[in-house]
């Protein structure tokens, strides 16, 4: 059977897709292969036609998921004249917490991605770098840089646990509590180096 040209191509777009979404949502030990492959409405015997391992998908996957949320990320700071303030408030959101297929990497398998290749976890480091100069370029430029590079260390940590906190719990007061507590205390330190 002969397929239109460019087929292939957007076929292994749509599989980094879907795994990008699935390994947000199920974490990487919940999807094997062939679920990826279905969940993308392909069978497993053409796995191995797009990627010479899962471990090659998992690194294009989390690459799609942090340019996804690279982009959302950049679409609130478009939007919001107080684009620090706004980055925390989206991050520790409702709708963060509950979509997290459609967050950040960090916020859903960072303790995965400790345990994987040399390969995933230097996509993933060079991605919380981005993050770190993006988030220190938006605090007080009164403040040194490194005194920014270091509250936006703190912010990057701290929302990341916040927001796997705010999923654990089975408590939806104590889970919007973590969030609420999490944006004064990212803003607080935020405000800290301003002075």
């Amino acid at each position: 059977m002969r397929y239109e040209k460019g087929h292939r191509d957007a076929t292994r777009k749509r599989i980094i897709k879907v795994a990008a979404q699935q390994l947000r949502k199920n974490g990487v030990g919940a999807n094997g292969v062939a679920d990826l492959m279905a969940s993308a409405g392909l069978t497993h015997g053409g796995f191995y036609s797009h990627f010479p391992s899962k471990d090659a998908l998992i690194k294009e996957a989390v690459e799609e998921a942090i340019e996804q949320f690279k982009a959302s990320m950049k679409s609130t700071m478009e939007s919001n004249e107080h684009k620090f303030e706004a980055i925390v408030r989206s991050y520790l959101s409702e709708h963060h917490r509950d979509n997290p297929e459609t967050g950040c990497v960090a916020g859903t398998l960072a303790p995965e991605i400790a345990r994987h290749s040399p390969a995933v976890r230097a996509v993933f480091t060079k991605s919380i770098f981005e993050y770190i100069d993006m988030l220190a370029s938006l605090l007080p430029a009164s403040a040194t840089l490194e005194a920014r590079r270091s509250v936006a260390m703190a912010v990057i940590s701290g929302t990341t646990g916040m927001i796997q906190l705010a999923r654990a719990v089975d408590d939806e007061e104590l889970s919007e509590q973590i969030l609420e507590a999490g944006i004064a205390a990212c803003l607080s330190l935020a405000r800290s180096i301003a002075s």
